[in-house]
């Protein structure tokens, strides 16, 4: 297991995307999403699109389990939301660091949450 983690680390370190499952709040079923994502002192930080009105945000309220697909390594984390304004602010800014502030600003559109996920 631990060279399986360690593979993951590598695969996040050079990544710009992922695919998160999340469980669906109403259906049950695993949905698998493309997500952008900041990996940062061993805590895997995302940033919903559209806030707290993402539909995969708010399957994760519900089941805070998810899984990592990063380039077929795969994990299961535990996501904690974060909805104090001063920790979003500073995951917002951990995107425009790796992404660019234009693209952020250009598929993101509301930033009042965002996500915290640490392996299990």
């Amino acid at each position: 297991m631990p060279a399986q983690k360690d593979n993951l680390r590598d695969r996040l370190s050079r990544s710009r995307e992922i695919n998160i499952a999340v469980t669906g709040r109403k259906s049950g079923r695993a949905i698998s999403i493309p997500v952008w994502f900041v990996w940062d002192d061993e805590k895997l930080y995302l940033l919903p699109v559209s806030g707290s009105d993402t539909q995969w945000y708010k399957n994760v309220l519900k089941n805070p389990t998810i899984r990592i697909d990063a380039r077929d390594a795969e994990a299961e984390f535990k996501a904690v939301p974060i909805t104090e304004a001063n920790q979003v602010s500073s995951v917002v800014e951990k995107f425009r660091a790796k992404y660019g502030a234009g693209d952020v600003k250009k598929y993101y559109s509301k930033f009042d949450v965002a996500v915290c996920a640490q392996m299990r």
